[in-house]
This record gives structure tokens, C-alpha cells and sequence, in this order.
């Protein structure tokens, strides 16, 4: 509320002329700040508050595991991808046969790099679900139903595994990247595991 002080003017005349009062004004700001915490408390109330979105992972278990009850990676669809220092990316397909190591190839974390190759081995999967989504789209699919459909897709007994294994000098970043992948190029079977000295004597020359 604004008022205005007309009393504390004067109006005393100098000479014969009479001298007009000064006048003063005070706005009272308790109305506004009231209705600036109404509206702050509305919009509290009222706003939904933004879901954290997470990735859920399994990590490698300190447990002991038999052999027997060990889960066999068949070695045609196996990619173990090594992490390596400096943001350097390896990886390779199967596992030693008959004594011959399997070929180890650099790669990189960009789009024509891991992903391109992640691409090209789960493709089968990729144009499935890409039709999926076109069939979201002109049936107004749910998306519940969509998400059961993609799970479905995404576990093809043909598609890839990966391992992936991080040295010690690899960041947190890297293995973030390496998880995003895995999302982007649909890859639902994927395991971090425990680098071995193996691996680290396949990288060795590479990894400087």
C-alpha cells in the first residue's frame, strides 16, 4: 500500500508569498512480499519434481565362484573391451584358441570408433528396434508395451556379449563412456569384470 504524508511539509510564508508543502511518500511492501511467498509455496506444492535417472549395473562380487557354476560366454559372440590409460580403448572378439591370442584392435570412444563397431555386430538388433519405434509412433504405442518389446528384441540369443575389463590407470569417465555405449548401441548382456594379467600382456605395447 502506498500513502501519502502531507504533514510533515511546512507552510510557513516567507515575506508575503505563501510556500507550498512538501510532500512525501511511503510505499508499505508488505502486500507484495506476502504475495511472492503464496506464490513460492504454490509452485512447491505444485511442481513435480524431477525423477533421478539411474543405471542399474552388476558389479564383479568378491565371492568365490566354482567353475562349474560359471557362466560361459560363447567365444563367437564374446567382445572384451580394455580400458587403458590416457582414454585409450581396446578390444577384441573370442578368447585364445589353441594358443593363438585373439587380435587386440584400437579404437576410440567417438562415434566412428567403439560404437561404429558395437553397431555393426548388433545390427540385427538395432533395425528391429528402430522398426519398433516406428511402430510407437503410427500405433501411439504405450510406453510400457514399447519397453517390454525392446527387452524382448534386445535379449536375441545372437546378439553380442561384452566384457568389459578397466586397468588401473583408466578414469571413471571411460567407464561411464563404455557403459553409455552399451545403451546406445542396445546391448543388454554386458559385464564389468576383473582385468587379468592375460589382458594386460595383450595390451602391452599398445597401452603406452
Amino acid at each position: 500500500m502506498a500513502d501519502v504524508n502531507t504533514g510533515g511539509g511546512s507552510s510557513k510564508k516567507k515575506g508575503n508569498k505563501p510556500q507550498a508543502k512538501k510532500l512525501s511518500c511511503r510505499i508499505d511492501m508488505t502486500p507484495m512480499v506476502d504475495l511472492m511467498f503464496l506464490l513460492i509455496t504454490f509452485f512447491m506444492l505444485t511442481t513435480s519434481m524431477i525423477k533421478p535417472q539411474t543405471m542399474e549395473i552388476s558389479v564383479p562380487s568378491k565371492k568365490k565362484v566354482d567353475a562349474q557354476d560359471e557362466t560361459k560366454v560363447k567365444a563367437s559372440r564374446a567382445i572384451t573391451v580394455i580400458l587403458g590409460k590416457n582414454n585409450k580403448l581396446f578390444y577384441y572378439e573370442g578368447t585364445q584358441i589353441n594358443g593363438v591370442d585373439p587380435k587386440v584392435q584400437p579404437t576410440n570412444y567417438g562415434p566412428d570408433g567403439f560404437r561404429k563397431y558395437l553397431i555393426e555386430r548388433n545390427i540385427d538388433v538395432m533395425t528391429k528396434i528402430r522398426d519398433l519405434r516406428k511402430e510407437r509412433e503410427k500405433t501411439k504405442m504405450a510406453d510400457t508395451t514399447f519397453e517390454r518389446k525392446a527387452a524382448k528384441l534386445r535379449a536375441d540369443i545372437n546378439a553380442p556379449t561384452v566384457i568389459i575389463k578397466a586397468t588401473n590407470d583408466a578414469s571413471y569417465k571411460n567407464l561411464v563412456d563404455a557403459l553409455d555405449e552399451m545403451q546406445i548401441c542396445n546391448i543388454s548382456r554386458y559385464a564389468i569384470v576383473d582385468i587379468t594379467p592375460y589382458d594386460l600382456g595383450l595390451i602391452k605395447d599398445l597401452n603406452k
